[in-house]
């Protein structure tokens, strides 16, 4: 195996990181092309949780993708913490109809209702809006902000959010916000390793799960989430180089219960890439293709 370390610059600050680091790995698949993998834990993580990211990327740099179920993949355009004008931009790049909007960073509530109406009434009637709070809100906020992110959502002449994702910490929180509101919840940091899963579905703690490849373990690992669960999933990035959202797309392409679009069109997030040509959604949506590595 082939070992290269990687750096790239955010074009946008995104959840206090500015860049991101790590290293490919370049393996052999079954038919004996090149395949890579990446490992890019960030640096907050402990040696243990870094070390399912280490097996993601020899699952990928050794080709092991399961059999895909369709050929592509519908994804959402995702806006960080800017001016509504750049929001609504942002939302609809790439031909995408649902976009993810980041909440409660470092910005007034009022500033992302403005910025949710903003997306919505660029996205439209037909276009769907989620909001992500990263777990930071407690529960009675939680519930409040909703109200006013839910009819801020509906400005485009939408329904209203399509799902909250991850709006408290724990997986308790979650299922207490569930009871306290009709916005769909979706777990997201409550699931990163595969017995998160069964507490959050215990718990009655989310509507949706999200998985990411990377921090799960592998695509393999995801699976056998999905199979123990009969809810619907979003497949997700974690900020990854266009190396590692290839695993998050063989994850999503292999997935059968996929109703949502899928949270990994984060490549527009990235200044430079790992590869020549990076994965981007075209029309709103994403495909699997070989990729030519350049770092």
């Amino acid at each position: 195996m082939e070992f290269r370390p990687f750096r790239v610059p955010l074009s946008t600050r995104f959840r206090g990181v500015t860049e991101r680091s790590g290293v490919l790995v370049r393996g052999t698949a079954p038919d004996g092309s090149d395949a890579w993998g990446e490992y890019s834990p960030f640096a907050d993580y402990t040696p243990g949780r870094a070390s399912r990211w280490w097996a993601a990327a020899m699952e990928a740099a050794n080709g092991l993708w399961p059999a895909a179920v369709r050929d592509s993949v519908p994804v959402n355009s995702i806006v960080p913490e800017l001016p509504a004008g750049r929001a609504a931009q942002l939302a609809v790049a790439n031909g995408c109809t649902t976009a993810k909007v980041k909440v409660a960073g470092t910005v007034s509530l009022k500033d992302d209702v403005r910025r949710v109406e903003a997306v919505a009434r660029a996205l439209g009637p037909a276009g769907r809006v989620r909001v992500d709070a990263n777990g930071a809100w407690d529960v009675d906020t939680a519930v409040r902000s909703l109200k006013e992110l839910d009819a801020a959502a509906r400005a485009g002449g939408g329904g209203g959010l399509e799902y909250v994702e991850q709006p408290c910490r724990t997986a308790a929180e979650l299922a207490e916000v569930r009871r306290h509101t009709h916005v769909l919840v979706a777990a997201d940091e409550s699931v990163r390793i595969p017995g998160d899963a069964d507490e959050v579905m215990r718990l009655g703690a989310a509507d949706i799960l999200v998985l990411k490849a990377a921090p799960m373990g592998g695509v393999r690992v995801c699976l056998d989430v999905v199979d123990r669960y009969d809810v619907p999933i979003v497949v997700s990035s974690a900020m990854e180089s266009s190396v590692g959202l290839a695993a998050g797309l063989a994850l999503a392409l292999a997935v059968d219960r996929l109703p949502y679009a899928c949270g990994l069109g984060t490549s527009a997030l990235l200044a430079a890439d790992t590869v020549s040509e990076p994965l981007v959604p075209v029309d709103g949506e994403m495909r699997l293709r070989p990729l030519e590595v350049i770092v």
